[in-house]
């Protein structure tokens, strides 16, 4: 079966072609910084476009998009709703209830699947959604300390994103390290970021919450925050809740504390030509990411390994190294040397270190595509009972 995976990020798009169950990659590519400054594509339609015409045609993986059987989403936020789903109208109702908490999210997704959906009429379209590797945290660990019928009447409680990096990741430790009794945290740094607790393979807790502008402070996006901070400058600044949404979504996280920009390769510039505002991004960057690290390693009981996915995660020798800083009464040792060379993947922990840090590219598409095959083979069993 060939499938199509478009995975749409925050400020990227990557897309892969593979031929499944093998999973032999037919063809790929990533565009980045799309809408930014130096970025290859000014939005989301055109490096849609961009696809399509890098992946089929004369001399390309595909003679035309008619070989391909079946397409995987990695869809962010559905609210409560059960998956993996095949893409229809009650998919797109859910995600449109819930935009309001994934805006650079949910709206481009739904434009990108109602496109892929005219380009490839008749092929199943699957929606793997970024929440489910967190349906298994206890009740404790999702409920908000407000009225509980917001809960229940308004789906507000924590749900946990960027679930196919993180579940890549810790499929990918067990497999290496040949076993799944690990006490993992998974760290997934890009233009968005969160972390994950894994005990057994089984997810434990998440840096996320209701939204994806939770947790960690992202690219633009604010993340964690004081509700009450929030509400008084909506009276300070008049502004009402749709417009605090955009400024927090937007203007807020790394780029809000420099003033520049949000990406950490410009940070990095910028700090060692000496702005300190720049500095300042990188240094609450990181002091979020231990923070949630030591709550994750508390609630574990001990750690056995801690992974770098992303691309901050992968290629940020510096942010790797100011996560692990001082952490040797942990277990936590990392060898500079290896941490400096690694490229892209490989361990970076101290021979000996009791726990182990690795770099683990993230793989996100592999888990959509499996899971995509799965719901296509499922729908054809049912559809021929």
């Amino acid at each position: 079966m060939k499938c199509l995976i478009p995975n749409i990020g925050s400020t990227s798009f990557k897309y892969r072609v593979l031929d499944m169950p093998a999973e032999t990659v037919l063809a790929e590519g990533r565009i980045e910084r799309i809408g930014q400054p130096g970025g290859e594509c000014p939005d989301y339609p055109s490096a849609i476009h961009k696809c399509i015409a890098d992946i089929s045609g004369p001399g390309k993986a595909l003679k035309n998009l008619s070989e391909i059987e079946a397409a995987g989403f990695k869809v962010v936020h559905p609210g409560p709703m059960p998956g993996p789903y095949l893409v229809d109208d009650a998919l797109f109702a859910a995600m449109d209830d819930f935009a309001f908490f994934a805006p650079a999210h949910n709206p481009p997704y739904i434009a990108a699947m109602r496109a892929f959906e005219k380009e490839l009429a008749g092929v199943p379209l699957v929606a793997v959604f970024e929440t489910t590797p967190y349906a298994s945290l206890d009740e404790a660990a999702t409920t908000y300390a407000v009225p509980y019928e917001w809960r229940t009447e308004f789906g507000i409680r924590r749900y946990g994103f960027h679930g196919a990096s993180h579940r890549s990741a810790s499929e990918r430790i067990q497999a290496l390290l040949g076993r799944n009794d690990l006490r993992h945290i998974s760290c997934h740094l890009g233009g968005s970021s969160s972390l994950a607790a894994f005990r057994n393979g089984v997810a434990i807790d998440t840096s996320f919450g209701t939204s994806p502008q939770s947790g960690l402070p992202q690219n633009n996006r604010v993340g964690d925050i004081d509700a009450f901070a929030v509400l008084y400058m909506m009276k300070k600044l008049n502004v009402d809740a749709d417009e605090m949404a955009r400024i927090l979504g937007s203007q807020s996280g790394v780029a809000g504390i420099s003033g520049t920009s949000g990406d950490m390769r410009d940070l990095d510039e910028a700090a060692a030509a000496g702005s300190k505002r720049a500095r300042l991004a990188l240094d609450v960057f990181v002091r979020a990411i231990r923070h949630y690290l030591g709550a994750f390693l508390l609630e574990l009981g001990g750690l056995d390994v801690i992974t770098f996915s992303g691309g901050i995660g992968e290629n940020s020798a510096e942010i790797r190294s100011a996560v692990c800083r001082n952490l040797a009464a942990f277990g936590v040792e990392l060898d500079e040397a290896a941490n400096r060379t690694v490229r892209k993947a490989g361990t970076i922990a101290k021979e000996g270190s009791a726990v182990k840090v690795l770099v683990i590219p993230a793989d996100e598409e592999i888990v959509v595509a499996r899971e995509t095959v799965g719901v296509v083979e499922r729908a054809r069993v049912a559809q021929s009972a």
